[in-house]
């Protein structure tokens, strides 16, 4: 069959062949059955009879038969292809529909959805199927021109810097020494900085994560996240204290990935807490609708942030106005990453404070395994 030729088409040609074959199955065993019952049943009934009779009469049964299967069939072939064209097209209707569809995704058109077109599980699931993907291309694009958008906003204060400081050189205003070459030296680190962050806040949000889950006690991650950032507390002059609730349920979380958004959240912690201030640390048990949860949250007191910012905080490069404005603040990407990989784990981060200078308190909530 030609491949230009439609599924409605094709779809109607495989079903007229299917009743073709039967009736002319029907046919041929009706030929082969029906006369020989038909003689059996004229000789118990009538006995013997003569040759030339019982020939007329066989001929008359056959082409009666003949002429009634023959009508039977026609209509039937009439009927089944009126069927058969209904049918064909309400499948391909839909499938044209999706066709259409997802020549509209190709071409950018990600807010594209397929209804259900009602006929039965296989295709419900494979509208789902499309919305889904439509729907993850969308929320890829999207972080695709947030990523672009941040770039441009973020490369644009140290490459106005290199150009300024390469400027000046030229013109003679600066001289080429080791203060100006340390300059250009630290502006290009922190190109390379953005970059990196850049990329690791696009996987985070693409939930590039967990990729061994296992389960786990909260209290032992937390743990060896308070281990690795205690030395730099230390020196700060910071206290870190750490409490794990004997009763902490188990967690199912991929141990590197959680314990690089605990860091996150000791180091955003340390970064805004200053000399002799205390950093908490405590792993409990909790509900959720019903079900058991283990919280892990981080209480400084620090600078702290206005209550009304507390749901922007996880917005990538975001700072508040108090606390992100010092000197040797990070990226503004940390909260973000870690809103993601506790997000891929299936958790919640919040964030809350009293207040500026009123210290601040972040909070992950994980199922339990």
């Amino acid at each position: 069959m030609n491949p230009r030729v439609g599924l409605g088409a094709r779809l109607l040609v495989a079903i007229g062949l299917v009743v073709v074959a039967g009736a002319v199955t029907l046919l041929a065993v009706a030929l082969l059955v029906a006369p020989q019952i038909f003689h059996a049943h004229l000789q118990m009934a009538l006995g013997n009879v003569a040759a030339d009779t019982a020939r007329h009469v066989n001929e008359a049964f056959t082409r009666a038969v003949l002429l009634s299967l023959g009508m039977a069939v026609v209509v039937a072939i009439l009927a089944a292809s009126t069927v058969a064209w209904l049918v064909a097209r309400r499948i391909a209707t839909p499938v044209a529909d999706l066709a259409t569809a997802a020549g509209r995704v190709a071409a950018g058109g990600y807010d594209t959805r397929v209804p259900d077109p009602g006929l039965g599980p296989e295709f419900a699931a494979l509208a789902d199927g499309f919305n889904a993907m439509a729907a993850r291309l969308a929320g890829t694009e999207r972080v695709r021109q947030r990523m672009l958008a941040d770039l441009a906003h973020e490369l644009r204060t140290p490459i106005a810097s290199i150009e300024a400081t390469a400027e000046a050189i030229a013109d003679g205003v600066l001289p080429a020494d080791a203060t100006t070459c340390a300059t250009l030296t630290d502006q290009a680190a922190r190109l390379g900085r953005l970059v990196a962050d850049i990329a690791a806040v696009s996987h985070a949000e693409e939930r590039a994560l967990c990729a061994e889950p296992r389960p786990r006690p909260p209290g032992d991650l937390a743990a060896a996240a308070v281990a690795a950032i205690q030395p730099r507390y230390a020196a700060k002059g910071v206290s870190l204290d750490l409490t794990v609730a004997s009763d902490a349920p188990t967690v199912t979380a991929d141990a590197h990935r959680l314990g690089e958004a605990l860091t996150n959240l000791l180091d955003n912690a340390l970064r805004h807490t200053p000399a002799g201030g205390t950093v908490t640390v405590a792993v409990t048990r909790d509900a959720r609708l019903g079900r058991p949860v283990a919280r892990l949250t981080v209480t400084d007191t620090g600078d702290g942030f206005d209550p009304a910012e507390a749901d922007r905080l996880t917005e990538r490069f975001y700072r508040a106005d108090t606390a992100r404005t010092r000197d040797g603040a990070g990226s503004g990407i940390g909260l973000t990453i870690t809103k993601a990989i506790v997000t891929a784990h299936g958790g919640t981060l919040n964030a809350a404070s009293p207040g500026t200078g009123r210290g601040a308190t972040f909070q992950i909530t994980l199922p339990a395994t």
